[in-house]
């Protein structure tokens, strides 16, 4: 049975203890949201009266599906989900092993693969429901490598524009996000001088912030009219540097 006393609506985060991720979850906290935050590896030390932290390996379609049809008695209802969990192995065509690539794609395609299926079945019975997919500008550009990592979020996007024009006529709607590079752990290894390339190839000349693409991403999921757009937040044109 669903928890009594609130109609706020309800979103699953996936990937909620990593940087974005835990910006996400306080962005749609702070939203008035009630928040089913899924963490995989590293607990997410953050619970409140509207954030319920949920363990969650996206890669395993049983969990996936159990994390929705737990939401769905705790809360009754799920209103959006952010596919948001992700990873990388950064290497070149020639160095980089089977294992990795299965990896990356497990997590950042497939893993979504498995979410949106899950809340598939619960948002078309509701007639109803927002799927937000954090993509990444080289799935569009590629980039030198990291061709694992690029070749998922190409098919994420995909998948984003597959699942809109399939889902449209139900009215849920799906949506991607592209971030740009963050100051996060993910991009932790890549050191300063890094960063500050990644920086100069914006022509604003800076990074984003995890605050401003969570706004972003709230902003988005309370939009109605919306449907397999890909939205570009920081300010990099043509080719990844």
């Amino acid at each position: 049975m669903a928890e009594q006393g609130g109609s706020a609506p309800v979103v699953l985060v996936t990937g909620a203890a990593g940087g974005l991720g835990r910006g996400l979850v306080q962005a749609f906290a702070a939203g008035g949201w009630r928040v089913a935050a899924g963490w995989h590896r590293q607990p997410l030390g953050l619970e409140t009266e509207s954030i319920w932290p949920i363990q969650l390996d996206v890669t395993q379609a049983v969990q996936a599906r159990q994390t929705v049809e737990r939401i769905r008695a705790r809360w009754g209802r799920l209103d959006v989900l952010v596919n948001n969990a992700g990873l990388t192995a950064d290497a070149p065509l020639w160095q980089l092993t089977l294992q990795q690539w299965e990896t990356v794609h497990a997590v950042n395609l497939t893993g979504a693969f498995h979410c949106a299926q899950a809340a598939a079945e619960l948002m078309l019975a509701q007639r109803r429901g927002h799927i937000i997919n954090i993509a990444s500008f080289v799935g569009r550009t590629g980039a030198r490598g990291q061709p694992a990592y690029a070749a998922a979020k190409a098919g994420l996007l995909g998948l984003t524009l597959a699942l809109a024009r399939e889902w449209g006529p139900h009215n849920v709607q799906v949506n991607a996000v592209l971030p740009g590079v963050l100051a996060t752990g993910m991009t932790q290894p890549l050191g300063p001088a890094a960063l500050e390339r990644f920086a100069q190839a914006n022509v604003l000349g800076r990074l984003n912030t995890v605050d401003e693409v969570a706004r972003f991403v709230v902003f988005v999921a309370g939009l109605e009219n919306v449907s397999g757009q890909i939205f570009q937040l920081d300010s990099r044109i043509g080719r990844w540097t």
